[in-house]
C-alpha cells in the first residue's frame, strides 16, 4: 500500500497539527472573552481602599451574555464594583478600561452635597444613601457637588476613592456610562493571592 502525503512528510504533518491547536486555542480564548469572562488589572487610586494598583480582577461576561441572548440590556446592580470601556477613550490618550462602583440608573437624581450621595428615584421620593449596602466600602467622604438626572440607558458611576480627584467619575469629567459599554461585574479579585475575594 502507498504511503500518503502526510505519511511521507511527518514535519508537515506535526507543522499542520501544532497550527491547528494554536488556531483552536486562540479561537477558545477569544469565545471565553467574549462570552465567559475576562482580566482586567487595576491601575490608579480610583477605588482605593477596595482595590489597590496591579489587583488583578477577573470580571464575569457571563450576565451580558445572557441579557445578548435575552435581546435585553444587560444593567448591573447598585453598588456593584463593574468594568467598563471608558466612554472618552482615544488611542494613547487614557485607560481604554475603567473599574468603578454603580450609583444610579437612568431617569433616577443624583444629588452630592455635603461628602454624601442622595439618589431620588420613584421608588424613594425623599432620597436615599446609595452607598449604605456596600459593607463599609467606600470609606472616604466624597469631594465636590452635584444635582444630575441620569441619562437614558446610561449609569451614574463612582471610584471609592472620592476625596479631592483621586477618581474620574461621573461626578467630575467622566460623565455618564452607556449601558453597551459595561464590560461586567467584578467577581474576583484574584491577584495579590493573599487579598482574594469576591465581590
Amino acid at each position: 500500500m502507498e504511503a500518503t502525503f502526510l505519511q511521507r512528510h511527518p514535519f508537515l504533518k506535526d507543522v499542520l497539527s501544532i497550527s491547528a491547536f494554536i488556531v483552536a486555542v486562540l479561537i477558545g480564548t477569544l469565545l471565553i472573552n467574549t462570552f465567559v469572562f475576562r482580566s482586567f488589572s487595576v491601575i490608579g487610586p480610583s477605588m482605593e481602599t477596595t482595590l489597590y494598583t496591579n489587583d488583578r480582577l477577573v470580571v464575569s461576561r457571563l450576565p451580558v451574555t445572557w441579557a445578548q441572548l435575552q435581546n435585553k440590556t444587560y444593567i448591573p446592580d447598585r453598588g456593584q464594583v463593574i468594568v467598563f470601556k471608558n466612554p472618552n477613550y482615544s488611542t494613547g490618550l487614557g485607560d481604554e478600561y475603567i473599574v468603578k462602583r454603580v450609583i444610579a440608573f437612568a431617569g433616577e437624581r443624583v444629588v452630592l452635597k455635603n461628602g454624601q450621595y442622595t439618589v431620588y428615584n420613584s421608588q424613594f421620593p425623599e432620597g436615599f444613601n446609595p452607598d449604605d449596602a456596600n459593607h463599609g466600602e467606600p470609606g472616604s467622604p466624597t469631594s465636590g457637588e452635584t444635582d444630575t438626572i441620569v441619562p437614558q440607558d446610561e449609569l451614574f458611576v463612582s471610584g471609592d476613592h472620592r476625596q479631592g480627584s483621586f477618581s474620574l467619575d461621573s461626578r467630575n469629567g467622566l460623565g455618564t456610562i452607556p449601558y453597551y459599554d459595561v464590560v461586567g461585574p467584578v467577581g474576583l479579585r484574584i491577584f495579590p493571592f493573599d487579598k482574594i475575594r469576591t465581590f
